[in-house]
C-alpha cells in the first residue's frame, strides 16, 4: 500500500479545534477514508502547535502527512476514522 497514491478529497479539509485535529476525506486507489490528524502530529512537523492556523500547517506539511496517513491505514484499513498520530512520522 505504501506506493499506492493518497489524495485529500476536496473540499473535505476542516479542522476540528474541539477534538485538536484536522479531518479530511482521502482518496487511494478508487476508495475513501476518513482521517484525523492530531495536532501533535502538526507541531512535530512544524515546530508550533496549532492555534488557528491547523488548516494552513496541514497544507504545508502535506507530503509528510499523508505519507503518515498512509503509514497509520495499513494498520487496519476496515477503521471508521483513521487517526494520524506522531508515531506515524518516519
Amino acid at each position: 500500500m505504501a506506493d499506492d497514491a493518497l489524495t485529500v478529497v476536496k473540499g473535505t479539509l476542516e479542522d476540528n479545534v474541539g477534538d485538536r485535529q484536522v479531518e479530511f476525506v482521502g482518496e487511494i486507489d478508487g476508495e475513501e477514508y476518513q482521517f484525523a490528524v492530531q495536532y501533535d502530529v502538526l507541531e512535530a512537523l512544524s515546530g508550533d502547535v496549532p492555534e488557528g492556523d491547523a488548516v494552513e500547517l496541514f497544507e504545508r506539511y502535506s507530503d509528510d502527512i499523508l505519507e503518515a496517513a498512509l503509514t497509520a491505514l495499513g494498520r487496519d484499513v476496515e477503521q471508521s476514522l483513521v487517526v494520524v498520530s506522531e508515531n506515524d512520522l518516519d
